[in-house]
């Protein structure tokens, strides 16, 4: 409405009406609408011309600041509108009262209150842009009211002042003087570090706009220098002031940006307009300050929003102000630089390919300058420069670079001279950063100035800078130690550097006279003559990069192999010291890689190192590795790559060592270092020493030459090695392992002759079981390992094989169960796969097998051994046999453990007993030998082999497993063992093995006996008990049996009782039993004869003789052995036909001629001087007198009474017991028809048999009273018969005087003519041995001559039994005088 009211009425309300509406501003929240209706009064206002507005100017100003200062919300649109009310409101009072604007915005600039500082700011931009003409003389003062927000350090106020600055640019106010502070000021913000921005604000203040101060600043310099023309002599060449100073590089890519552009603009003028114009200009950096600038800030090139690109574009615009000759050149190469760096990214750039080809740039533009003046000038400003570059060191190492590069391209040796020494004065020696850049620039520069590069560190070590006071007061001592330490480093990485650098042809004549002097006379120095080495870490690792550098640059040089380096077993000792120094456990310093590094360039030179000098370096240096503790997870970058670097030297220093000696043995070596290591209970130790095994075989593998076809002797051992680690528990181990197998099947291959290139199908399923092995299934694990084991059998040679089992045996023991579990599977792998080859090999894995069992309790490699001698026997079971047997007696659990592993399968079973019954049959039992030295009777000693093998069958036996081969090989076992036994009874063990029985006998767990007969005894119980004649074991136990076998004494009743046992429980086995005991007929040991014969006698005794139709057969064999040399053979024969009485009596009648010839020729038996022969034909006859035909007993009566009539008297009880019961059962046939010889043989026995009476033995008088009753009924008296019956009934007490009286009364009443044969048979027992005998024969002469009648007297010779009796009155015994005096005393009767 007031621009449609009159003018007069507007100005008559204005009054009223502004004050009315700046009054609304604190009713209404929302002011939107309150400024809008000020801004159409105001310029309705001021349309009109109204002159009562300047009175409420004040007001109006007030109000409307404090519109203009009020926060934005952004997320309100009416708070923005009203604020660009708000500034219309402002450009309508610009326009009608600048001067009255200006004097009441201008001071509020300097008020410290931010948002009235901001809003203040706002207002005076909008008025530049919206009242430029009102504006247009008010410049200097705007300008100089400016002073105070441009040192505000808010961000806010920043950024208003920064859109302050641009509104300027655009209105010219930039021009004036002080606009230049305006630009420093944008420039200074365009050099802020975009991490120090704050993010986020407070709750109480405005939020950012979306650009950073730093952001707009740039944008505001860019479009400046772009779309302001104006601005181009402001800018030009204003802005090249701030490339040098160090608080713009920040603002350095925005810069060069600008100026790039402005340069552009002005070669469009003109050719000469973009030069630098000096006159005048004096701030202007000089072209080699702006050519040092951009090219070291170039080096780090994508920091500051990619500045090494925009320091390249603008070095290449301004090539006409650096030099003139530069054109044609840069245009070339600074393209391919930035070209570099566009297909290129910060990560993926090579910081050092980098800088080596801005230092080849470099160099390049010095060879096109080629002015000695420049190149001087340009590394005076380099050096210049350095100080700037304190706090950047990735920059200032490269600017010593660069000015080693330019002093290499001087010709002034002062020059160059001069500037080295300001270098080494000058440097900050306590950073290693910055020692590390001087070496380099020393470095470069001896490229070209060798010679005065060495005369100048000369110099300087002669120089003031190494004296150091030593005074009493020197408070300072210290610190100037600490310092000369640090200049030390320096002086030493200078030498190292040159030596890399510098020429080779050069250098190799200075290594050691100059070089290598210096660097060591820094290193150590001498105290009163001794040499005192340093400790500082920092002086060590320069000593030991600049040896690697001297060494690298040695071996470097086309004349390194004729090069004689004589320091060279120093330097690789000096090595060792450092590395032994370092800490075990931690890696902290790079001071072992690069000693590694050192040594691994040192060994390479000649003369070569000792042996013991190389072993004792890979000792060291893997120790110092190996052992370092894993860092934790999450470990920082810089750790994992000392780390890694340092493993990498290590694999470089083996390689280089392996390098050397390039042969089968001289890989061994190496792999034997590192065997420790690859064994060790430390996880992370063996994944590291199977890491650089691998490396080193496949460094052998790619540079293998093989002139002729030569063997891989060690293949098997190296592959034992390392086959049993593809089941260690890391993953990663496993899969090394692999790879190194890989790779020596591989070697194997190239050695047989087969190309590089050459891939094998077998070998390379190596690559595809890897995976296998990761997975941590112990099951798909292990049959990894077997596979893997089959593709090694399939490649290995012949040859090989047993070096591989004998490593992988070693292997058994590892502390690892993983490992030693699949070295059990790959060697049975092996052995099943190739074990066909391996019979000469036999003892010494059977050997090593029991060795290995002895080490190790494990239950899976106890039988993993049990299955890999099963295997070995299977192919070769002779040699297992064997080898076996070799074993020491006695049989330890372990060799018995192997032996019970031979009883798996029942063939091969059967094979093994066979070759045991073979090794136990036909080897000497014992050897004859005296027991002691003067003894006269020889004893017997058992032979090792056969004593092993009856013990090597007891263990196979005792394997319930072996059942069905000792079925099968019953009989051949039964025999064989019986045998043995009865060939070791009384047999003694060697001494040797006695004093092992003692020992045993004496531990706590004692094995089973060793003593022969025992052990042989052991035998065939345990294979009665396999043989499933349990019942025959214990039958024979309960009968004391086994005991009686092992006794010499009772062995022949042993045998009896086993028999008995047999036939009563075993009598199928027995055919084929008693086949294999004939067939010891012919045995040349008697005692075995015996023992066989013992044993077929016995069976006679059961009738299961008949039941299994063997009489005949048993019969014949028995008869066969009658005429053995042996008496003991024939004793038995005769028992045996005699045991028909009680096993077979029906078919004695069938054979009585057969067994009366037998048993009566053993009568007959002239070789036995004991009788026992005779003995047993008397009591086998007496048992089958009974049950043979009378027609063929009765021929044989009277030379049977008659042989056996010297018996009755003989000194053995048993002789006389057996005759005499014989004479009975010989009375007994003949009752109801004695013929009268045999009746003279029964009157010849009547006399002993009364006698015998007295015998001292009741045997014996048993036997009398029986055949004396036999004999009654022969004598054809029935009242002598009763007497002899009443009598000598048996059981009945005899009274001896009695009986005697009685029985001469009737012999004398009805047979008085046998008085004198009476008398004369009893005067022979007056001189028996025995006391009662020869008292009895007394008496029974005085009964007979009491009792016979006077006419038969003469029969007796007087005079003869007088003197008899007389002798007998003299007999020691009172008993014998006492019956000799009766009987004298009866002679009376003849008197």
């Amino acid at each position: 409405m007031s621009h449609l009211l009159p003018s007069e009425k507007l100005e008559e309300q204005l009054p009223k009406l502004l004050p009315g509406v700046l009054a609304l501003y604190k009713k209404h929240a929302e002011t939107f609408h309150v400024s809008k209706s000020l801004g159409q009064i105001l310029e309705a206002a001021v349309s009109v011309g109204s002159r009562t507005l300047e009175p409420q100017l004040d007001s109006l100003l007030a109000a409307l600041h404090a519109q203009i200062c009020v926060p934005v919300e952004s997320s309100s649109p009416l708070v923005v509108s009203n604020q660009k009310e708000v500034l219309r409101c402002f450009t309508v009072l610009a326009c009608c009262a600048p001067d009255r604007l200006l004097a009441f915005l201008l001071p509020k600039l300097d008020a410290s209150n931010e948002r009235t500082r901001v809003g203040t700011l706002q207002v005076v931009r909008h008025v530049i842009n919206s009242a430029a003409s009102q504006m247009e003389v008010k410049k200097p003062f705007i300008l100089s009211s400016m002073r105070l927000p441009l040192l505000d350090t808010n961000t806010k106020v920043k950024r208003a002042v920064v859109q302050v600055i641009s509104a300027m640019a655009h209105h010219g106010y930039l021009e004036q003087p002080g606009g230049e502070a305006m630009v420093e000021y944008i420039v200074q913000q365009c050099a802020l570090p975009p991490e120090t921005e704050p993010q986020k604000l407070g709750p109480d203040s405005e939020d950012l706009p979306a650009d950073s101060v730093r952001a707009i600043s740039i944008s505001t310099l860019y479009l400046v220098s772009t779309t302001v023309d104006r601005m181009s002599d402001v800018l030009w060449p204003y802005l090249l002031e701030f490339l040098t100073p160090v608080r713009f590089t920040g603002a350095l890519t925005p810069l060069c940006k600008s100026l790039v552009h402005l340069v552009q603009k002005r070669q469009e003028v003109g050719a000469d307009a973009f030069l630098i114009q000096y006159d005048g200009n004096v701030t202007l950096p000089s072209p080699y300050a702006i050519t040092t600038r951009l090219l070291t800030v170039s080096s780090n090139p994508y920091l500051g929003d990619g500045r090494g690109a925009a320091s390249l574009r603008l070095l290449n615009v301004l090539h006409r102000s650096i030099h003139p000759a530069l054109g044609p050149r840069w245009a070339t190469t600074v393209p391919l630089l930035l070209e570099h760096l566009d297909e290129r990214t910060e990560e993926s750039l090579s910081q050092k390919e980098w800088e080596e080809k801005l230092l080849a740039f470099l160099r390049d533009t010095l060879a096109v300058v080629s002015d000695n003046t420049w190149i001087c000038q340009l590394s005076l400003e380099m050096c210049k420069q350095l100080p700037c570059y304190n706090g950047m060191p990735q920059e200032k190492n490269f600017l010593y670079k660069c000015i080693g590069t330019a002093l290499g391209a001087a010709s002034s040796k002062e020059v160059v001279r001069k500037q080295l020494q300001e270098l080494l004065e000058t440097a900050r020696h306590q950073e290693e950063a910055e020692r590390e850049g001087l070496a380099c620039c020393f470095g470069i520069c001896a490229i070209s100035h060798l010679d005065d590069v060495l005369a100048q560190l000369e110099d300087f070590m002669r120089s003031d800078v190494f004296r150091k006071s030593t005074g009493i007061f020197n408070i300072f001592k210290d610190r100037s130690e600490n310092e000369v330490e640090k200049l030390k480093c320096t002086l030493i990485l200078c030498y190292g550097h040159v030596a890399a650098q510098a020429p080779r042809e050069l250098v190799l004549a200075k290594v050691e006279s100059d070089i290598l002097r210096n660097i060591f006379q820094y290193f150590s120095t001498k105290v009163l003559g001794i040499k005192v080495e340093t400790k500082d870490p920092a002086l060590k690792l320069c000593l030991v990069q600049s040896v690697c550098m001297a060494s690298q640059a040695i071996c470097s040089s086309t004349q390194a192999g004729s090069f004689h380096f004589s320091r060279k077993a120093e330097l690789v000792a000096q090595m060792m010291e450092f590395i032994k120094a370092e800490p075990q456990d931690s890696l902290r310093t790079p001071i072992r890689k690069k000693a590694m590094l050192a040594c691994t360039y040192l060994v390479s030179l000649e003369p070569a190192l000792d042996k013991q000098v190389q072993a004792d370096t890979v000792h060291s240096c893997l120790h110092s590795v190996m052992s370092v503790l894993p860092e934790p997870e999450g470990q920082d970058d810089h750790q994992e790559s000392l780390y890694l670097d340092t493993m990498h030297a290590l694999e470089d220093l083996l390689t280089s060592l392996l390098r050397r000696n390039m042969t089968p043995q001289g890989l061994q070596i190496m792999v034997e270092h590192l065997s420790p290591w690859i064994k060790s209970p430390r996880g992370h130790e063996r994944v590291r020493a199977l890491g650089l095994s691998a490396c080193l075989l496949q460094y052998f593998l790619e540079h293998l030459h093989v002139s002729a076809l030569v063997p891989f002797h060690n293949l098997g051992l190296l592959i034992g090695l390392f086959s049993p680690r593809c089941a260690d528990l890391w993953p990663a181990t496993r899969q090394e392992a692999v790879s190194c197998v890989h790779a020596l099947l591989y070697l194997q291959l190239g050695y047989e002759g087969f190309s590089r290139d050459y891939r094998d199908d077998a070998v390379e399923r190596l690559l595809t079981l890897k995976e296998g092995l990761v997975h941590p299934d112990p099951a798909i694990l292990f049959h990894t390992c077997h596979s893997i084991a089959q593709i090694i059998a399939k490649r290995l040679p012949p040859e090989q094989l047993i070096s591989l089992l004998l490593t992988m045996f070693e292997g058994l023991g590892d502390p690892d169960k993983n490992c030693s579990r699949a070295a059990t599977v790959m060697i049975n792998c092996l052995l099943k796969e190739r074990g066909n080859v391996l019979l000469e090999k036999v003892p010494e894995i059977v050997s090593v097998l029991r060795t290995k069992l002895q080490e190790t309790r494990e239950e899976y490699v106890l039988q993993a051994a049990q299955h890999s001698v099963y295997l070995l026997a299977s192919q070769h079971c002779a040699a297992v046999v064997s080898s076996l047997l070799g074993s020491p007696l006695p049989f330890d659990s372990h060799t018995c453990t192997l032996w019970r592993a031979l009883a798996v399968e029942p063939g091969l079973t059967a094979q093994v007993l066979g070759l045991l019954l073979e090794k136990v049959s036909r080897d000497v039992p014992f050897k004859e030998t005296r027991a002691f030295l003067l003894s006269s009777s020889p004893g017997r000693v058992a032979t090792v082999l056969p004593l092993a093998a009856t013990c090597a069958l007891y263990e196979v036996m005792s394997a319930l497993a072996s059942g069905p081969a000792v079925l099968q090989l019953y009989p051949q076992l039964f025999a064989a063992l019986l045998l043995r036994v009865s060939c070791t009874v009384g047999v003694l063990l060697p001494r040797t093995l006695q004093a092992k029985e003692k020992r045993g006998a004496g531990s706590a767990l004692a094995p089973r006996s060793l003593e022969p007969c025992s052990s042989a005894v052991d035998a065939l119980q345990a294979m009665l008990l396999r043989g499933g004649n349990e019942d025959v074991v214990q039958r024979v136990e309960l009968e004391g049996g086994w005991q009686l076998l092992r006794t010499s004494a009772g062995h022949e009743e042993g045998v009896a009782r086993l028999a008995s046992a047999m036939a009563k429980f075993a009598g199928p086995r027995l055919p084929l039993v008693m086949k294999e005991l004939v067939c010891t007929q012919s045995s040349v040991y008697e005692i075995q004869r015996v023992t066989s014969t013992g044993f077929l006698a016995e069976l006679l005794t059961s009738n299961v003789v008949n039941d299994l139709m063997l009489l005949e057969s048993l019969l014949d064999n028995l008869a066969a052995r009658q005429k053995d040399p042996c008496a003991s053979v024939r004793r038995l024969v005769l028992r045996g036909l005699a045991n028909m009485a009680s096993g077979s009596p029906d078919k004695v009648r069938a054979h009585g001629p057969q067994l009366l010839t037998a048993v009566i020729g053993g009568l007959d038996d002239r070789d036995d001087p004991h009788s026992l022969v005779a003995l047993e034909a008397m009591v086998g006859l007496a048992r089958l007198l009974d049950l043979v035909e009378p027609q063929d007993l009765r021929p044989v009566l009277l030379h049977v009474a008659i042989r056996i009539r010297p018996f009755f008297d003989s000194e053995k009880m048993e002789l006389r017991s057996a005759s005499i019961r014989l004479f009975g059962h010989l009375n007994k046939a003949c009752h109801g028809g004695c013929e009268d010889m045999f009746l003279e043989q029964v009157v010849g026995g009547l006399v002993p048999l009364l006698l015998h009476l007295r015998d001292p033995q009741a045997p014996v008088t048993s036997a009398c009273r029986f055949a004396l009753c036999m004999s009654g009924p022969n004598l054809e008296c029935a009242e002598l018969q009763a007497a002899l019956q009443k009598h000598l009934q048996e059981g009945r007490g005899l009274h001896f005087g009695e009986f005697l009286n009685s029985t001469c009364k009737l012999l004398m009443l009805h047979f008085p003519e046998l008085l004198g044969r009476l008398v004369s048979t009893s005067l022979f027992y007056f001189k028996s041995s025995w006391e009662d005998v020869r008292a009895a024969a007394p008496m029974l002469t005085g009964f007979l001559v009491l009792h016979v009648e006077d006419e038969h007297r003469p029969q007796v010779d007087l005079e003869q039994l007088t003197a008899a009796l007389q002798l007998l009155l003299k007999d020691p015994a009172p008993l014998v005088r006492m019956k000799a005096a009766e009987t004298l005393g009866r002679l009376v009767k003849f008197a």
